[in-house]
């Protein structure tokens, strides 16, 4: 990840990993109401805009779902996995306090410290991560 990916994942770790959560119980669920058609009617030609089987469309949208939740898994563990460079304990507070998802302005405010100083440790953090 180059820098400015990884000022992203921080920024929306948050809600990252809360989507993470939301969607493997959804992709948990087998989608047992769908149900495919059968007899003639499901072989024979559909009228243009008419949509097709709505169980093969479901697979591929969770499919597609998956992807995204596979992606999203990614950039949570390059964090996670990078947590412990961190060793400094002013940039270890602004490290949790991002991915808590407070704001840069919440967590000045949180430590007592001024924007610029944050943005300061911030950067810092980011250093140290692209550095691994």
């Amino acid at each position: 990840m180059n820098k400015k990916q990884i000022e992203n994942t921080l920024r929306d770790y948050n809600w990252m990993l809360n989507e993470i959560k939301r969607q493997r119980s959804l992709l948990t669920d087998a989608g047992t109401t769908l149900v495919a058609q059968s007899g003639i009617e499901s072989v024979m030609p559909k009228a243009k805009g008419e949509v097709g089987d709505p169980v093969g469309q479901e697979i591929v949208r969770r499919d597609k779902k998956n992807k995204w939740v596979s992606k999203l898994e990614r950039k949570v563990l390059y964090i996670q996995q990078r947590m412990s460079v961190i060793t400094d304990e002013r940039e270890r507070a602004v490290l949790e306090c991002l991915l808590d998802g407070m704001s840069m302005v919440a967590i000045g405010r949180h430590m007592g410290l001024s924007r610029r100083h944050i943005y300061n440790l911030k950067d810092n953090i980011i250093d140290q991560f692209s550095a691994e």
